[in-house]
This record gives C-alpha cells, sequence and structure tokens, in this order.
C-alpha cells in the first residue's frame, strides 16, 4: 500500500469509522459482505452499501490530481 493509500485510508476513518472497518475487514481481511456483515452486528445490505460508498471516496481520494478517469 503506498503512503497515499495509508493516508486516504487514515482519513476515511477519521470521517467514517464503520465504512473504514468493512473496507479492513473485505479488502484486507478477505472478508465476504455477509462475514463482515455479521463481525459488525449489521445487516448484508448495509455492508453492502457502505463498501460501494467506501471504495468511491478511497478511489476518489487516491486519484485526486492524477489526471485518471473513472
Amino acid at each position: 500500500m503506498t503512503r497515499k493509500e495509508t493516508n486516504a485510508l487514515t482519513e476515511l476513518a477519521t470521517l467514517d469509522a464503520r465504512g473504514a472497518q468493512i473496507v479492513e475487514l473485505r479488502y484486507f481481511g478477505g472478508l465476504s459482505a455477509d462475514e463482515a456483515a455479521e463481525v459488525l452486528g449489521v445487516s448484508r445490505s448495509t455492508v453492502t452499501r457502505e463498501w460501494r460508498i467506501a471504495r468511491v471516496w478511497l478511489y476518489r481520494r487516491v486519484t485526486q490530481g492524477s489526471g485518471e478517469q473513472p
């Protein structure tokens, strides 16, 4: 993970703690949406929605200013 990615994940954690937890569980922990939902005590649909939002936020934050297009 690059420094920019690490900083983005840290920033996400300050803005959306559960979103950052979901990223850690899904991306780094390899958990499924169902497994992450069970760990966090929320519904699968909540994990799916917040995972989507966190991924988009992180992508935009990491690529900001790089000239990349989605």
